[in-house]
């Protein structure tokens, strides 16, 4: 699906393409990669570089071309194996065209188109418009990361009340998700340092880039936080069930020993030999106390060294 869009003194939808208008595109199809190849002459290579979800954050030329390819946060689903994940949104930008390409729609995107219409001020050139793509990825981030501490914190809440492995399975997929936005975000902070001597900055833009870099800084300082966080906690409830196995054990263990000493003196008198208590009368009644004393005697002392 394409859009166009006019960034002049706003944001306005058009119906077709226009010298410096801004192209979205978003899960291209056949159609659309086709008006990308033939109507703008995009090289092919660069939809393929956008649609590897692997593909590092980076910029690359080609014959006037400029294709910029920077991380951004997407959602999948909460029960998915990693939630929160990074997607590769590619930037290509020549003369009079300015296109992005995602192959996923994405909620950044839609709150971006959204935020500017409500600015109203549009874009003074394609640089702003990169350099604001980058301000709402680092804002995204920031959000993406207070839900995941809200989650940390409720996992943590019940792993609290009992230790249950569908939380800590959670805990470990959000480690994969931190780890990805870690990796992202310093991905994009290389980008950027590399593309403000790539583009025309101006005054502006270098104001909009240094709040970019705090707003990245942030995000990834954030995200450094919650790792160790998330790390710590997992290593904390490791110890734990290893604690309650150690416990679960020892108990086992004594008991074990308890039992062993009845067993022992009865397997004793019980065995088919001549050992003088064969024909008492108080033979069996002292076997059995015997065996009542030294399970006193044992559970006492196991209880006394706190191993039940």
């Amino acid at each position: 699906m394409r859009t166009f869009w006019d960034f002049k003194g706003g944001i306005k939808h058009i119906d077709s393409w226009q010298p410096n208008c801004w192209v979205q595109v978003t899960c291209p199809v056949e159609d659309d990669v086709k008006f990308l190849q033939e109507e703008l002459g995009m090289p092919d290579y660069f939809l393929y570089d956008v649609a590897d979800t692997d593909e590092r954050a980076r910029y690359d030329l080609d014959e006037g071309w400029l294709m910029i390819i920077m991380r951004v946060p997407h959602l999948k689903t909460v029960s998915s194996r990693s939630p929160y994940t990074t997607i590769p949104l590619g930037i290509v930008l020549k003369d009079d065209k300015i296109i992005t390409v995602c192959n996923q729609e994405t909620r950044m995107m839609l709150d971006f188109i959204n935020h500017q219409m409500r600015r109203a001020e549009g874009f003074t050139d394609a640089a702003d418009l990169v350099f604001r793509v980058f301000l709402s990825a680092s804002v995204w981030y920031l959000k993406y990361l207070k839900q995941v501490n809200t989650i940390i914190d409720k996992a943590k809440r019940n792993l609290d009340r009992q230790i249950d492995n569908k939380d800590l399975v959670n805990l470990s997929r959000l480690q994969d998700s931190l780890t990805y936005f870690a990796t992202s975000i310093r991905g994009n902070e290389t980008l950027l340092s590399k593309l403000k001597f790539r583009l025309p900055v101006d005054e502006l833009d270098a104001e909009l880039i240094e709040d970019v870099n705090i707003e990245m800084q942030q995000a990834r300082e954030t995200t450094a936080i919650y790792l160790s966080i998330l790390n710590s906690t997992m290593d904390t409830y490791a110890n734990i069930i290893n604690n309650n196995m150690n416990k679960v054990m020892r108990l086992l263990t004594s008991l074990n020993m308890i039992i062993m000493f009845p067993t022992l003196i009865t397997s004793m008198f019980g065995m088919n030999l001549i050992n003088g208590m064969e024909n008492w009368h108080w033979g069996f009644p002292v076997a059995i106390i015997a065996c009542i004393i030294s399970t006193v005697c044992s559970l006492l002392w196991f209880k006394r060294k706190d191993w039940l």
